[in-house]
């Protein structure tokens, strides 16, 4: 389709972020939406392009937490080309806009992502800035990442994550392990900060939002549980409408029963994939800080068991979201669009079908989920099989 002028791209279902609009076009001029209007209202010298019937559109999906793709760990190379290859392989499964995440490691390696990313971010409109989980965490609940490389920030540190850079810069901490005031600080410079790995209290995490926190990573996993006299960080995060927790909907990481009750909670709910190497991948087993992760029966774990990220990608935690949860479609597909633009201040622009949004969209038939094609920026990839 020319993209020397306006056209418009219709389906039957076009989901635009919160309401569903029936027999209607997307207009697109160049990298813009300009109009979503009825097929029977679309100017006859329009260049339409008719999408099969049961196809549905929905805004592009965002992830914000994207360890590795197509066989590559992003800490095992912070390149642009490795992050080019991971968002390629992402992009198959609705994927539109990510942030590349680097597990806690080495300053050097944190250097290294850093300018990885700022230097692909303006050329590739699908990288949407990085997530550096870690490697402020707690040694308690560090999981799968590597206890000797958890540290509490230096002034090098924090002068590294203040400095001004193109895309956005998401910070997994642990509130605890943070000298009071950088948390403000961080905040105050425009990093979105999410509490994760955490044995933060209960008011130990409303302190942190009350200095600018807004954000759970992976909601339940790795962080203090909720008790009877403790609420800990889950109840902080599912108490206030201001705030935006991931959640990793494989079916292994969180229970549904617990998924339900974070999708009750006041605040915004977001699917996050975890996703390692093997998505989009042939391998099935890969290394991280020199420990051998293997694919068993669905999920990624280390030898002795623990979990190391997921096998996920976003259209299938969105499917998940709905057979597994129970949630409406529309719903699943706000929270891996809407939600997680919103959290990064993007939902002018992304996350939504609009007049002004960039073209960020996904073709998907609903029944299993199955991606047809995606734009970014108005550019098309087709997954497998075509459209045409």
């Amino acid at each position: 389709m020319s993209r020397n002028g306006p056209w418009g791209l219709a389906a039957g279902h076009v989901f635009d972020g919160l309401r569903v609009h029936e027999s209607t076009a997307v207009v697109i001029d160049r990298t813009r939406i300009v109009a979503l209007t009825p097929r029977a209202d679309l100017p006859g010298d329009l260049m339409v392009r008719e999408l099969p019937e049961g196809v549905w559109l929905a805004p592009g999906f965002i992830d914000l937490q994207v360890n590795g793709g197509a066989d590559i760990l992003f800490n095992a190379e912070p390149t642009p080309a490795a992050i080019r290859a991971i968002a390629a392989a992402h992009r198959k499964f609705g994927t539109t806009g990510l942030l590349p995440t680097l597990i806690s490691d080495t300053p050097a390696k944190m250097q290294a992502a850093l300018a990885a990313v700022a230097a692909i971010v303006e050329a590739e409109p699908g990288v949407l800035g990085i997530h550096l989980e870690g490697p402020f965490l707690s040694r308690e609940k560090a999981g799968i990442h590597d206890a000797s490389l958890l540290r509490s920030p230096s002034p090098e540190d924090e002068q590294l994550l203040l400095r001004s850079r193109n895309g956005k810069t998401l910070l997994t901490i642990a509130p605890e392990e943070i000298p009071s005031g950088l948390i403000a600080r961080w905040a105050m410079s425009g990093i979105c900060l999410s509490l994760g790995h955490s044995m933060a209290t209960y008011a130990q995490t409303k302190a942190a939002i009350a200095d600018g926190l807004t954000g759970f990573t992976h909601l339940f996993n790795a962080m203090r549980p909720l008790a009877a006299r403790e609420g800990g960080p889950i109840a902080a995060a599912l108490e206030n409408p201001a705030l935006w927790y991931g959640l990793i909907v494989d079916g292994f990481h969180v229970d549904p029963a617990m998924l339900r009750l974070a999708l009750r909670g006041a605040g915004h709910p977001m699917l996050v994939t975890d996703a390692m190497p093997p998505v989009g991948g042939q391998r099935a087993s890969f290394m991280l800080n020199g420990r051998e992760i293997m694919v068993r029966d669905g999920r990624c774990v280390s030898a002795e068991g623990t979990l190391a990220g997921a096998v996920l990608d976003m259209a299938s935690a969105v499917r998940n979201c709905v057979e597994l949860v129970g949630a409406p479609l529309t719903h699943a597909l706000r929270f891996a669009s809407a939600h997680p633009a919103g959290f990064l201040g993007l939902d002018h622009m992304l996350g939504h079908l609009a007049p002004g949004c960039r073209a960020d969209i996904v073709a998907f038939e609903p029944k299993r989920l199955q991606v047809l094609a995606t734009w970014v920026a108005g550019d098309e990839s087709v997954p497998e099989r075509s459209l045409r």
